[in-house]
């Protein structure tokens, strides 16, 4: 099902093709929606665009594309403006004769892409004996939601979490495995993830002052990467530990990833720095193997280099970085390759995929991007951390916020006198919570910095998810009164639109499609936040101003209609941002 976007779009490009023939080369957008309100609904500025290069006056030219317009059946007659702006007003019968068909429709109408693409989403990745902090935040649901919206567009999603379970660090933390505790290499879960962080504290105190203890974790590397029993054993036991509280994690947000670490790539890194040799890019450099790079330079204004291989002959987290990249090409077949990690590792980024792309191993036909994000803050304005200064742990936080949903619910409660089980208040603050906390983060343009809020994050005003939930089940509510089988009636219901708000909200809700593409372009899943909050709020001013379960037929069952979408269109919408919904709360 096609969008009213998309059949301007068909319609104009036909009357475009009629006035000109088809010797002038068309701008991809021919249509978009109206600046304002005043405008219309949508508006065209090809006139504009086109007229120097036809050597037409633009208005002119307006008056004869219209007089070519097809569009009778979708809205009044266009209106010329200005210079030479169209705009354009839908008719009430075009958009209830393209609502009804929704209806039940679990898609909403939005068909799966025509040629899906095998995409590779890299996100969350945190470090084995590292308990995952807040840091890890934006990008485990950033890429979630990324993935979801992509999944649910028809493309073949792989979900990769690039843990950093590999490296010299390896080498202190099982020198101090060995000598500090001893048990854990023996004994099944001798240490849990609370001991490892501190553990990993202590580790890197030794290895910063005790040259002996730095001698042994640098020998320990070579045996690990070489494959000694005893230390491949104590690697593995970081790692299933740090596995299983990283789960813990990723259970309670509903995040779904498959784990292929650094290690992975491990028996690859050889190969990239000979393939790399053997085309000519690398070039000696005090010792180390450097691909020198192009628009990059250092303080002097010399080319900056890229390290591959460094003087004592160890990889870095560029050479693991090329080796997932021609792996996920050619191994994967993947043909569009997204990062999503801090906006500090731009450049980092910037630099591989140069490499790679003039290694040959991104080919012209994958598309590969880098996704940014800002930093959570706390409310003085600096990097969220406790009061002692330490990162906070992504569990206490997560923790903190459904414990303060419990504690608004119940308040709540006791001011309705309602009783209610505690398995249902646990659901509920669950629910809030959780989605509180995704959801401020997700609302915000992901290459700023936010604030981070509980108060304003679980307030049940402005753009918060408690808002939207709470819309959903108000909704709910008016349409379990409302008695009506949609499912059965829908293909017979013919939909009354006459009121102002309710033409804004039909129009609104039209417009899904619309925006699920422009977030797939843009990779902002911000733009589908504040698309939900928008329709929360058409469809608060629609009820405040439009009975209806006490309007009389056709009204009722036609509002009741509008009411029933907005609930598909915002369960369907929290759904991508994986925003639970309830039914009451």
């Amino acid at each position: 099902m096609t969008t009213p976007l998309q059949q301007l779009q068909s319609r104009f490009r036909i009357a475009l093709v009629d006035v000109l023939g088809d010797q002038v080369a068309l701008p991809d957008v021919v249509v978009g929606p109206a600046s304002q309100p005043q405008f219309g609904d949508y508006q065209s500025n090809v006139c504009l665009v086109l007229g120097k290069a036809v050597k037409q006056n633009p208005r002119a030219l307006a008056q004869s594309l219209i007089e070519k317009l097809d569009l009778a059946d979708i809205c009044e007659p266009p209106e010329i403006a200005g210079p030479g702006f169209i705009n354009l007003r839908l008719l009430p019968s075009y958009l209830a004769r393209e609502i009804t068909p929704k209806l039940g429709d679990q898609r909403l109408g939005v068909a799966p892409v025509i040629s899906p693409l095998k995409v590779v989403v890299d996100f969350s990745s945190p470090n084995i004996a590292k308990e995952m902090h807040v840091g890890h935040l934006r990008s485990t649901i950033i890429g979630d939601a990324i993935a979801r919206i992509l999944e649910f567009q028809g493309h073949d999603v792989l979900r990769l979490n690039h843990v950093g379970d590999w490296g010299t660090q390896f080498g202190m933390l099982i020198t101090h495995l060995r000598t500090a505790y001893p048990d854990a290499l023996t004994t099944p879960d001798a240490l849990d993830l609370g001991d490892l962080v501190s553990f990993y504290k202590q580790a890197k105190q030794r290895f910063d002052l005790e040259p002996a203890f730095q001698i042994a974790a640098r020998e320990e590397v070579v045996k690990l990467q070489q494959g000694d029993t005893t230390s491949r054993q104590a690697w593995e036991l970081l790692c299933q530990q740090s596995r299983r509280e990283f789960q813990k994690i990723y259970d309670l947000l509903d995040i779904r990833l498959t784990e292929r670490g650094e290690s992975f790539y491990n028996p690859l890194l050889a190969s990239v720095v000979a393939d790399l040799k053997t085309q000519g890019l690398l070039v000696e450099d005090q010792g180390a193997q450097c691909v020198f790079l192009e628009g990059f330079t250092n303080k002097e204004g010399d080319p900056q280099p890229l390290i591959i291989q460094k003087s004592d002959g160890g990889f870095n987290y560029a050479t693991t970085d090329l080796a997932a990249i021609r792996y996920r090409v050619t191994q994967d077949q993947a043909q569009w390759l997204i990062y999503v990690t801090d906006a500090g590792q731009s450049t980092h980024f910037a630099q591989v995929f140069q490499v790679a792309r003039r290694a040959g191993w991104l080919p012209p036909t994958v598309k590969v991007e880098h996704i940014p994000f800002g930093l959570v803050l706390g409310a003085e304005g600096k990097r969220l951390k406790t009061r002692s200064g330490d990162t906070i742990r992504l569990q206490e936080l997560l923790d903190e916020a459904i414990e303060r949903a419990k504690t608004d619910l119940r308040s709540r409660l006791d001011i309705e006198g309602r009783q209610e089980s505690p398995d249902f208040i646990e659901e509920v603050a669950q629910v809030i919570g959780l989605g509180a906390v995704k959801y401020a983060d997700l609302s915000q343009n992901r290459n700023s910095n936010y604030v981070f809020s509980f108060d304003k994050m679980l307030s049940l005003q402005g753009n918060t998810a408690p808002y939207l939930i709470y819309a959903y089940v108000r909704i709910q509510g008016i349409i379990r009164k409302g008695e009506i089988n949609f499912a059965t009636l829908a293909p017979h219901l013919e939909l009354c639109l006459g009121d102002d708000t309710e033409l804004a909200l039909a129009k609104h809700l039209l417009q899904f499609a619309d925006i699920l593409s422009l977030v797939t372009q843009e990779l902002l899943p911000n733009r589908l936040c504040q698309y939900l909050f928008e329709l929360s709020q058409k469809f608060n001013q629609f009820y405040d101003r439009c009975p209806v379960l006490n309007s009389p037929e056709p009204e009722r069952t036609s509002r009741l209609a509008l009411c029933q979408l907005t609930a598909q269109t915002l369960k369907l919408g929290l759904g991508l941002l994986e925003l639970k919904i309830i039914d009451r709360m």
